[in-house]
């Protein structure tokens, strides 16, 4: 399996589609189909059903997974979208910032 330049906790930025421009922090990673569902982007509404007595039903609006191909993570030190490579530093693969140089920790 390919490596993913994201991961949970991340904040990244949507390049493209109908949320292009907003940031939001990664909640979860789907690795094998290369999606993530990052916080305040691509809302979709859901109708509930309430299942036991006291529970609340009706139209909910919750996050949907987006493909990570349309995500770029965001440095947390120079503050801006950035491509991001790989290096091996003491037997540990790190990620780096293109822009900045600076490795972007856990």
């Amino acid at each position: 399996m390919e490596k993913l330049n994201i991961r949970k906790d991340d904040t990244v930025q949507v390049i493209s589609g109908e949320d292009a421009g907003k940031k939001g922090k990664v909640l979860r990673v789907a690795r094998k189909e290369r999606k993530a569902i990052v916080e305040g982007v691509n809302l979709v509404k859901k109708h509930k059903k309430s299942r036991k007595q006291g529970e609340q039903s009706g139209i909910i609006t919750m996050e949907a997974l987006i493909a990570v191909s349309n995500l770029m993570l965001v440095c947390p030190k120079c503050g801006q979208p950035t491509r991001v490579s790989h290096t091996k530093t003491e037997n540990k693969s790190v990620r780096v910032c293109k822009k900045c140089g600076e490795m972007i920790a856990r």
